[in-house]
């Protein structure tokens, strides 16, 4: 629980200049695994450093040990965050503001209900999170917000889904927190820049766009005019421009996890979709490397059984290749069914995935 996990996404790059500074404020906000040694790590860790190849990031312990890694002897990742009784404190008071996001709640009545004083609270609140209880409170509605819009909601009734007891509170904040007006965001943000990029890989070549906050399209296919004519058909109304340089490093990660170097992805997406298309794309994201599910798998994963085909729908338009990986999702009977970018560049991310995975 840190100002980190509440209130930005992480990058990979930010979060290994943390694991290099070791810096303590970040310790729950995310683990790291080193592939060379099987061991995961809290960023503060005071052992010595791996190379950056041998790294990837995990939200939290459970998921680096389901994908193999055990715990530190030196640092304990997986124990509760250090032994400061204010963590407890602002993680419960977090939970109560997460659970009654309608009811204003004043700072007395919230520290009444964890059992400590409102000047505590607040101390507490900004030594862990950095944040005020308000300021947290802001942030999670707005990230409602967005939520809501992302949904397909209009700007009315998501406002006041989110929270928002008038139109006049969200345009205060918007455009210095989405860069646009609530209703621009809406349309898919008309007038957005993006940057794109192409290289040669293994499967033909490979298109990464992205906006300021992150990652909109990964796309493969057989020439760069294609796919940065399809690019531009899909945002006709953004202000599309090839990239300067900023993608570079992100570039590089795709291309090593194309040949078998970087088998887990962590790069920020800025993605458009549905309630549903996410709850999809986030469970194909927790499928493991080198495996497959089938679509009836992920229907009964998120919930849905009956939804088979809409799960092979959310695939078909996912349109971030790779960070999520689609591709590894396939009929009951093991059979390929579609892929977005050919049928032949799935069995070959299928075969390099099982090759190069440990199990292998």
């Amino acid at each position: 629980m840190t100002r980190a996990a509440v209130v930005s996404t992480l990058s990979a790059q930010r979060r290994w200049r943390i694991v290099l500074a070791r810096d303590r404020r970040y310790d729950g906000a995310f683990v790291y695994g080193v592939r060379s040694t099987g061991i995961y790590c809290r960023p503060s860790c005071p052992s010595k450093r791996p190379r950056r190849a041998q790294v990837t990031f995990f939200s939290v312990p459970e998921v680096a040990e389901r994908a193999g890694f055990r715990a530190c002897r030196r640092c304990h990742p997986a124990q509760a965050n250090g032994t400061d009784p204010r963590v407890a404190t602002v993680r419960q008071a977090c939970q109560l503001i997460d659970a009654h996001p309608d009811e204003p709640t004043g700072l007395a009545t919230l520290a009444g209900a964890v059992g400590t004083t409102p000047h505590r609270l607040l101390r507490a609140f900004r030594r862990v999170l950095g944040v005020s209880p308000r300021q947290y409170r802001d942030q999670r509605r707005h990230d409602r917000f967005k939520t809501r819009l992302k949904e397909g909601r209009k700007v009315s009734p998501a406002l006041y889904d989110a929270g928002y007891g008038s139109t006049s509170r969200v345009y205060e904040r918007t455009h210095a927190q989405l860069g646009m007006t609530p209703a621009t965001y809406s349309r898919g943000g008309r007038g957005a820049r993006i940057s794109y990029a192409t290289v040669p890989c293994p499967l033909g070549w490979l298109l990464v766009a992205a906006t300021e906050r992150g990652i909109c399209r990964i796309a493969l296919g057989a020439g760069p005019r294609t796919l940065e004519g399809a690019l531009r058909a899909e945002f006709p109304a953004a202000d599309v421009t090839p990239d300067r340089g900023v993608l570079k490093p992100w570039l590089a990660t795709l291309v090593g996890y194309l040949d078998g170097h970087e088998p887990h992805l962590d790069l920020p997406l800025d993605v458009r979709a549905t309630a549903f298309q996410r709850r999809v794309w986030e469970e194909l994201r927790k499928i493991p490397y080198g495996t497959t599910r089938s679509y009836s798998a992920v229907a009964r994963a998120i919930g849905r059984p009956g939804a088979t085909r809409a799960v092979a729908r959310a695939c078909a338009s996912n349109p971030a290749a790779l960070i999520v990986p689609c591709h590894r999702v396939v009929r009951e009977d093991g059979s390929l069914g579609g892929y977005r970018w050919g049928v032949e560049r799935k069995r070959a991310l299928l075969e390099r995935e099982a090759d190069a995975s440990p199990a292998s």
